[in-house]
Order: structure tokens, then sequence, then C-alpha cells
């Protein structure tokens, strides 16, 4: 890994993960806090969903085509800081909406390129992939374990400070990141069109989707759901932070895991633990045991599932469509899904409860994974 320039990826993952440990776990909190009804909450949180149905595939494209992905990554980083100081101009459900989705047209391109100049710069060492990743973990925990006493010390308008100050670090390590070396790439090799129709991606994009959608009450309801129960704060934040512990854990064992079993293996076993986690969340908030085992298993809903799918698109998407392909899987796994899953947990929230949510959860992923074990068919070698 002496080629890579290792600390200053890891710091781009930092910094990228503690803007989402700030983000994620506490944006609804803050918008429930400005007067915004449940069904509001969701379509807000799932704009930036929205906004990765499209943008990641303008900038991808443009870095294909330019040869230059870290010069897009820093403009696109840019922008998107420079929109984020909207945010302290108003608390209207359209000026913040607007916002959102602002910032996340231009934010939602940097991680897809970092991603694809990580993986192309590691070859065929993926398992070494976790090495790197497992610092953004860091930066999430450090981020939502502060956020969540932070709130509780300084109120709900410390978010908007914090989230800026990640976005600035950021922002300073796409600077620092020296520009990668176009992918090299075969004469005749397939468009990207007839990788998109091969029936392995078709079933590994459909199936992170729905376990993505899955996500969506987690990501949109969890800190208020807990709270709720009577949970403080900075308790709901180290909830959090648990999860992205073991997340961390898979990350280093990561190696190992790719070596001891197949991609296709270690998606299926971690959306059946996806399934088991969310059955957990939605029904047994009144124990705490229960939401500790819980967040451990976010080590296979996010970890171990994210890890493995995106090394399969590394395979799959080759040469010049690395980034392209990263981009593809970002967009309609997180974008589509993640729309998807925000705005029907939105609804299902206020008309259902948390209970049967949380179980609408567990059946999406329920179907995600009997799309893996129907249709994907790939092994270490592909």
């Amino acid at each position: 890994m002496a080629e890579l320039p290792y600390r200053r990826l890891a710091g781009f993952y930092f910094f990228y993960f503690a803007w989402l440990g700030a983000f994620a776990p506490f944006f609804s909190v803050y918008l429930k806090a400005v007067g915004l009804s449940a069904v509001e909450i969701g379509a807000v949180m799932a704009l930036p969903a929205v906004a990765r149905m499209t943008a990641p595939h303008l900038w991808a494209w443009l870095a294909d085509r330019s040869g230059k992905p870290m010069q897009v990554a820093r403009a696109t980083a840019a922008a998107g800081t420079a929109c984020w100081l909207g945010m302290f101009a108003g608390t209207a459900f359209l000026w913040i909406g607007a916002v959102v989705f602002a910032m996340s047209f231009f934010f939602s391109a940097v991680l897809p390129l970092i991603e694809s100049i990580t993986l192309g710069r590691l070859g065929a060492r993926t398992g070494d992939y976790g090495q790197i990743r497992l610092w953004g973990s860091v930066g999430y925990v450090v981020a939502v374990v502060a956020m969540g006493y932070m709130l509780d010390r300084f109120g709900i308008s410390i978010l908007l400070w914090v989230a800026l100050a990640t976005f600035v670090g950021t922002l300073a390590l796409t600077l620092w990141i020296p520009e990668a070396a176009p992918p090299p790439h075969p004469a005749g090799a397939e468009s990207i069109a007839h990788v998109v129709k091969r029936p392995e991606v078709i079933a590994l994009i459909s199936a992170c989707a729905l376990l993505t959608a899955a996500h969506g009450p987690y990501y949109s309801f969890y800190s208020i759901h807990v709270v709720a129960h009577g949970y403080s704060k900075g308790l709901t934040g180290w909830l959090w932070a648990l999860g992205v512990i073991c997340e961390i854990g898979i990350f280093f064992w990561l190696p190992r895991l790719f070596a001891a079993c197949t991609l296709r293996g270690i998606l299926l076993a971690s959306f059946a633990l996806a399934i088991v986690r969310f059955l957990a969340i939605g029904w047994g908030a009144h124990s705490l045991v229960l939401l500790l085992l819980a967040q451990t298993l976010h080590a296979a809903s996010f970890g171990s599932f994210h890890a493995a799918a995106i090394a399969i698109v590394h395979r799959l998407f080759r040469g010049r469509h690395h980034a392209r392909g990263q981009a593809l899987y970002g967009s309609l796994t997180y974008g589509v899904g993640g729309t998807v899953g925000s705005l029907a947990s939105g609804y299902s929230w206020d008309r259902y409860g948390a209970g049967l949510t949380f179980t609408f959860a567990a059946a999406a992923a329920l179907a995600g994974m009997l799309i893996l074990w129907w249709k994907l068919k790939i092994d270490r070698e592909s």
C-alpha cells in the first residue's frame, strides 16, 4: 500500500463520514425542532438520495471524459460547502429542502470519485480497502458521539456549525489528494450500457437498493424513536457510535473475510442479519440490551454489505468504466433506494408507527436477499 496516498485518503474518509455522523443521525431532530412534520422530515431526508439519482452520473461522466477525477471532486466539494451556508438563512420547509438538494447535487459526487480512485490504486487488493475506509468510520464515531453531547449542552443549532466544519475539512483533503492516472482499458471493451444489462449487475443493484430503502426509517427516525423511549441524546449518540465501532471491526477483518468467503456469501449473510436488526429496533426499543445488540449488527447491515457490494461493482465495471460504475451503483442503490426508503418511512411512521415501519424495512431486506440468492452468480475470480 506504499504507492497509495494513504494518510490523505484516510483523512478524506475521516472528514467525509464525520459530516455524515453529524448530519444523518441528528438532522431529523433539527428538522423536528424547527417545526417540520414527520412527512416533511421524510421528504427532506430523502432529498440527498434524490440528488444521487442523477448528479453522480454527470460528475462521473465529466471525470471520465476529462481524465481528472480529483479536479472534479475538488470543484464539487467546494460547491457543496458553499451551498450549506444557505442553511443559516432560514428554517422554512421549502428553503431547507432547496438548500439540502443543492448541497447534495454537488457533494454527492465526491465519495464515488474517491472510491473509484482508491479501488483503482488498490488493484486486485480490494481486501485492503477496509484499512483505509475504516478511518471514515472513526470520523463517524467521533462526530456522532460529540454531536449527541453537544446537542444536550448547546442546543440544536450547533449541528449546523459542526456540519460546516466537516464540510471544510472534506474540501481541504480533496485539495491534498493527488490526481490519479486514467485507468487502462483495452480497445473494444464493453460499453457501459452492455455492462448494465448483465443479469448479475441488475440483481446486485436491485437488491442493494432494497437494503438501502430498508435503512430509510433507521436514518430518518432512529434518533427520534430512541429519544421518544426516554433515552438521552448523549446515549443516542453512543448507540449510533456502537454500530459504527462494530463496522470498524469488520473493516479490520475484511482481508480475512474476503479470503475466506465469496462476495455473494458475504452479501447474503449481511442481508439476513439486517432483517434481524430492523425487527429488533422496531419492536425492542424498550430494552437497552436489544438496542445494543441491534446496533452491533450494523457491522453486517452496512459494513460487510457495503464492502462486498463495491468490490463486486469494481470487478464488473472495469477500466474506463470505474468512475461511472461506482456512480451508477451509488445513484441507483443509495439514490433510488434511499429516496424510496426515506419517503415511505415518513408516511409509514405517521400512519403505522415505529414497529410496523421497521417491519416493512425488514421485509424489503428479505426481498433483496431473495433476489441475490436467485440471480447473483459471482465467485472470487469473476
